[in-house]
């Protein structure tokens, strides 16, 4: 019998356990985790995982634009955006230039923020609500 990783156990679980306002959480620090350690590649001349990295936070972008629901308004724009991302990871790809990533990482870190506000209201009104109805 094997003894399971810890932290695989958690990661999973984590993963399993989060709403969808989470996962996107997740999703946008996944790309900003790939995004640095390509960085890092190109700055150490290691090309193989330069582009491991840079293909796994373009998985990720493409992940949040299939995913977008295009009901609403905003969605529109947030497709651009991360079509705007994804060719410019590739851009950065093919050019091993670390500006082009430190560009999408300022998008991305954006998005984050933004979307840990969002989840963070939402939690304080669902509070709120609870509170109200005791």
């Amino acid at each position: 019998m094997s003894m399971k990783n810890p932290y695989q156990t958690y990661s999973n679980n984590s993963v399993t356990t989060a709403s969808p306002g989470e996962l996107t959480l997740m999703l946008y620090n996944g790309c900003l985790k790939f995004i640095a350690k390509a960085k890092k590649a190109i700055d150490e001349k290691d090309i193989q995982t330069k582009n491991t990295n840079i293909q796994k936070a373009q998985a990720i972008i493409q992940e949040l634009m299939v995913t977008l629901n295009m009901e609403a308004a905003v969605s529109e724009n947030l497709l651009s955006l991360y079509d705007y991302l994804n060719r410019r990871l590739i851009e950065a790809n093919v050019k091993n230039d670390t500006a082009i990533l430190e560009e999408v990482e300022g998008f991305v870190t954006e998005f984050r923020d933004t979307w840990k506000e969002v989840i963070q209201k939402n939690r304080q009104l669902q509070h709120a609500r609870a509170g109200g109805q005791v």
